[in-house]
């Protein structure tokens, strides 16, 4: 499984310079089968990473751009009339893919953010009154732009919660970006990449994930983390328990990446800040925290037993 999972970071790694922490905790999310928010400014890789992801696990995928005047029935779907056989004939949305990458995902209205909650939750779309099932695989890496860019509609806390991890990109290092620029266009050495698995290798290292132990020992430390969240004043509210769910999930696939099948706490560390980025808030009394440091804090304020 290791070899695989190697294979697949090193792919990527040829295409996204210098953010091979990123490219691990990406994969980790998928390895997961969770979804994937990436929140940064314009330029920085976001489309490129979704993009060579989706390429890498050889998977379908459909690139939806978001827009202020898109409706859901532009993602999951619509009917139409068929003259010839007069019935009507549903023609599916992008939303029916392996991989959905949901450009600009806050320039959409909250109607059009929302046709994604049962996709993301269920693997399943509701449409007129019919359930239709969604591909498997399935995922949504969704990218954003900061909230005080022109034009967002800031995602509501029930669409985040559907996200695994939120990542940041950040700038290049000084060297990643001299090879950016002297080098090939990255999109084009997109159109000649290889996956480096396939469907069904991909389900089985999923399934791998969740097989590896958790003990009790393990538990009572994150069952700890989450606790303090709730018991703090420095947080606007504690992290839910399917927020405790993901952090397992998330640990198991990061032990996994690194060829362990018992999740150690520094498993859980590995991944807390990404998985509790966009569902840990500052309270008023900590109104200058930002949302990575309050991950810091809770890691340095909640012993490993």
């Amino acid at each position: 499984m290791k070899d695989k999972i190697d294979h697949i970071i090193a792919q990527a790694s040829s295409i996204i310079l210098g953010k091979e922490e990123v490219l691990k905790l990406a994969v980790t999310a998928l390895l997961a089968k969770g979804h994937l928010l990436l929140e940064d400014l314009p330029g920085v890789g976001k489309t490129t990473l979704a993009l060579t992801l989706s390429k890498v696990l050889g998977l379908n995928y459909q690139r939806i751009q978001f827009t202020s005047d898109m409706l859901p029935a532009d993602i999951l779907g619509v009917s139409i009339f068929n003259q010839n056989k007069h019935q009507f004939d549903f023609h599916k949305g992008p939303v029916f893919t392996n991989i959905v990458l949901a450009d600009e995902v806050n320039r959409a209205t909250p109607k059009a953010q929302s046709a994604l909650l049962e996709a993301m939750e269920e693997g399943q779309v509701s449409i007129e009154g019919q359930t239709r099932p969604l591909p498997q695989p399935f995922f949504v890496i969704a990218t954003q732009n900061p909230m005080d860019q022109i034009g967002t509609f800031p995602l509501p806390e029930s669409q985040l919660d559907r996200f695994l991890m939120c990542l940041y990109m950040g700038y290049p290092n000084h060297q990643a970006e001299r090879e950016l620029l002297q080098g090939e266009n990255r999109r084009t050495l997109l159109k000649s990449m290889q996956p480096a698995v396939s469907i069904t290798e991909l389900q089985a290292i999923q399934a791998a994930v969740e097989q590896v132990h958790a003990s009790d020992a393990l538990l009572d430390y994150l069952q700890a983390l989450l606790d303090f969240t709730r018991n703090q004043a420095e947080f606007l509210y504690g992290l839910s328990p399917r927020s405790g769910i993901a952090i397992l999930r998330a640990a198991k696939a990061w032990a996994l990446m690194h060829d362990r099948h018992d999740v150690i706490p520094e498993d859980i560390q590995a991944v807390l800040a990404a998985v509790t980025r966009h569902r840990l808030m500052p309270s008023a009394e900590a109104h200058n925290q930002h949302v990575d440091n309050l991950s810091q804090f809770l890691m340095q304020s909640v012993a490993i037993p």
